[in-house]
């Protein structure tokens, strides 16, 4: 599992093909909805989980992946980028695990996110 409180993640944006990284993890039921990439690492988003994806080794073919279903969140938090800020954040509390910070940058639709998470808790 990543290490979320040692490990920061880079600022990650908009990347519809990494969702590829994790189609083999998904169930039959089960869509992307959105996917973001800073170098190595990603985020997918899907209908009924966060799958974080930790790249690791010289080659990048070790893959960490860490389910984080919408049903633990417990709360969240988002920043929306600004007119000279064009970087937005999602900070999920997780009931078992805390909490999990991830940075986007560019144009990220943080506020459809949030939504859809919302969704899913609420």
């Amino acid at each position: 599992m990543i290490d979320f409180k040692n490990k920061g993640f880079f600022k990650m944006k908009s990347d519809p093909t990494y969702s590829n990284i994790v189609s083999e993890l998904l169930m039959p039921d089960e869509n992307v909805i959105a996917s973001y990439k800073s170098m190595r690492d990603g985020v997918v988003f899907t209908s009924k989980r966060i799958i974080a994806v930790n790249v690791q080794g010289f080659t990048g073919s070790k893959k960490d992946f860490s389910s984080l279903p919408y049903k633990s969140i417990v709360a969240y938090s988002v920043e929306t980028s600004g007119t000279f800020d064009l970087d937005s954040e999602l900070e999920v509390y997780f009931s078992t695990l805390g909490l999990v910070k991830f940075e986007f940058t560019g144009k990220t639709n943080i506020v459809e996110i949030s939504k859809y998470i919302s969704q899913h808790i609420l």
